[in-house]
């Protein structure tokens, strides 16, 4: 007989596959995994930021820690500043086109997002 873990506790609901504890009590997770399709979405913004353009992408199935690292080597490779602010990727300037190949080289499925 095989060694298996309840994954659903009609007590506690979800149960994390790792430690066997509820979702929301789960010690071996640091965070939410990162949910969505799978698509990074690329796009430009402007809107409350005193007319700076701002290009940012979202969509990232990465832990925190790997999206600030790629968030560090797109902010050298356009060579500007930026920040990770909500697990969405800010690239100060239009960078839409260099961020889009450069995504697309690293595997990611990107799509340009907004007008």
């Amino acid at each position: 007989m095989s060694q298996t873990r309840p994954v659903y506790s009609t007590e506690h609901g979800r149960l994390c596959p790792g430690c066997g504890q509820p979702i929301n009590a789960c010690q071996c997770r640091k965070g939410p995994a990162p949910t969505g399709d799978g698509i990074v979405r690329v796009r430009r913004e402007t809107g409350g930021r005193g007319g700076k353009t701002v290009t940012t992408a979202t969509g990232f199935l990465l832990d925190d820690e790997q999206l600030k690292q790629l968030a560090a080597e797109l902010k050298r490779r356009c060579g500007t500043g930026g920040a990770v602010k909500d697990r969405v990727v800010e690239i100060q300037g239009d960078h839409r086109e260099l961020l889009k190949a450069e995504l697309e080289k690293r595997g990611f499925t990107v799509k340009l997002a907004g007008g």
